[in-house]
């Protein structure tokens, strides 16, 4: 089991690391990057041309697991952030994750509360 645990990261640090090849963030365009775990979920904006964290959004304060709605809160929340700091558009890393469930439900509760990506 344990290896094949192994295998599915590994495959999946494949895909992130393609992805980071082609997506980057700018000052004016900051990279949204997204980590997934079993029970939270955390969102970044990065600027990659300094290699700062401009902000960070997590589900911890919830209390429970980050399912699709808190997932979507989540991505409100950070939008709310960076309309605070200025930021209005975003360029989305997924992280190697595919684009359904929990990572879709951060995207659209982003979109819906007015950040661009």
């Amino acid at each position: 089991m344990a290896n094949k645990v192994a295998k599915k990261n590994e495959l999946r640090f494949r895909r992130k690391l393609r992805i980071r090849k082609k997506v980057s963030g700018t000052t004016e365009r900051p990279r949204l990057s997204v980590f997934r775990s079993a029970r939270h979920i955390t969102a970044q904006v990065i600027d990659d041309s300094t290699g700062k964290t401009l902000l960070t959004v997590h589900s911890y304060e919830s209390g429970n697991r980050a399912n699709k709605d808190v997932c979507k809160k989540v991505g409100a929340d950070l939008a709310a952030k960076c309309k605070a700091a200025k930021i209005g558009a975003v360029v989305f890393d997924k992280n190697g994750y595919r684009y359904h469930g929990r990572i879709a439900a951060l995207a659209d509760g982003a979109r819906e509360a007015g950040l661009s990506f």
